[in-house]
């Protein structure tokens, strides 16, 4: 059975927040920015981003972010989180890993440094990846 495409997840307050460039001044242009740097890497080819669906959880003042998401159905996904991001995360892994269908549950990598929910989505069989791997494959772009 051929294995499903990876999932990669983005806690985009985590991975903003990871760099003290004054993104708390303006949250959602922060969160927007992030949104297009990780979509440009994806279509470039990035390891880890290439080929997978990308899904960037964005949280409280963050979700209004403006994002170009309907636009390209092929680009990165934008989760606007209804209550906290962790919470949003928690779920949509679950539903990932959830009960194997065709093909098996999906391979799920979250892209956060935040302990306990890295602790919460490793616990759902997910993998994870510290803000600083995502910072780096943009920062190399």
């Amino acid at each position: 059975m051929p294995e499903r495409a990876g999932v990669v997840v983005v806690d985009a307050a985590n991975v903003v927040g990871a760099r003290p460039d004054g993104w708390w001044r303006d949250r959602p242009g922060a969160a927007g920015r992030l949104v297009a740097q990780v979509a440009a890497a994806r279509a470039a080819g990035a390891e880890g981003l290439a080929g997978a669906r990308v899904v960037v959880v964005l949280e409280g003042r963050a979700a209004a972010a403006e994002t170009a998401d309907a636009e390209d159905p092929g680009a990165v996904e934008v989760l606007r989180a209804p209550r906290d991001g962790d919470a949003a995360i928690v779920d949509l892994v679950s539903a990932l890993a959830g009960p194997p269908g065709e093909g098996g549950p999906a391979r799920v990598v979250v892209v956060t440094s935040d302990r306990e929910l890295r602790r919460r989505v490793a616990a759902l069989g997910a993998t994870t990846r510290g803000a600083g791997w995502l910072r780096d494959l943009l920062d190399a772009r």
